[in-house]
């Protein structure tokens, strides 16, 4: 069996981070869990997505709350709400947070890769079923095959809604 060098040199650390595919990347902006979480969930950590609640656990804003506004998987940095710096000229931009510096409080359950993420640990969570509700109402509106216009019939096919409107409606079909 071919077994692969994994090397311990700094600078073939850096590169490796470099040239790294996207969905590695997604791996290394994992974030440390909160207790509560390692606990319900059954692991140690996830990766960080839009929409998360995070804590800055270290740095200059040490201990700020605020959502997740936007991952940066190219420079493999965290955006968050509220975090922001004011410029030399009184503008103020959001500051880039590294995911090590991050805790995770509250996890956006709502993705299903991200459910699945926990169950295969055999973890517990709850789902806001929103999303899933509004594709029941639209499967129920949808009707397969071909609806006659007047009294609401559905056929298999178009020659027996013609057989049935030539039958049924004669009024209708001389009006056409």
């Amino acid at each position: 069996m071919f077994m692969k060098n994994i090397s311990s040199q700094p600078r073939k650390q850096r590169k490796m981070l470099y040239e790294a595919p996207l969905h590695k990347r997604q791996k290394l902006v994992s974030v440390n869990l909160d207790k509560d979480l390692r606990e319900r969930f059954n692991r140690r950590s996830m990766p960080v997505r839009v929409g998360d609640k995070v804590e800055v656990v270290r740095g200059k804003f040490k201990g700020m709350r605020s959502k997740v506004k936007k991952v940066d998987l190219r420079k493999l940095m965290v955006t968050l709400e509220d975090v922001k710096m004011k410029k030399v000229d009184g503008t103020e931009i959001n500051v880039p947070i590294h995911p090590s510096n991050l805790k995770l409080i509250e996890p956006d359950m709502s993705d299903r890769k991200r459910q699945k993420i926990v169950e295969r640990v055999e973890g517990k969570f709850e789902v806001k079923k929103v999303k899933e509700e509004k594709k029941e109402v639209e499967k129920k509106e949808e009707v397969k095959g071909f609806k006659c216009p007047v009294c609401g019939k559905v056929f298999d096919n178009k020659n027996e809604l013609n057989d049935h409107m030539i039958k049924e409606h004669k009024e209708y079909v001389k009006g056409m």
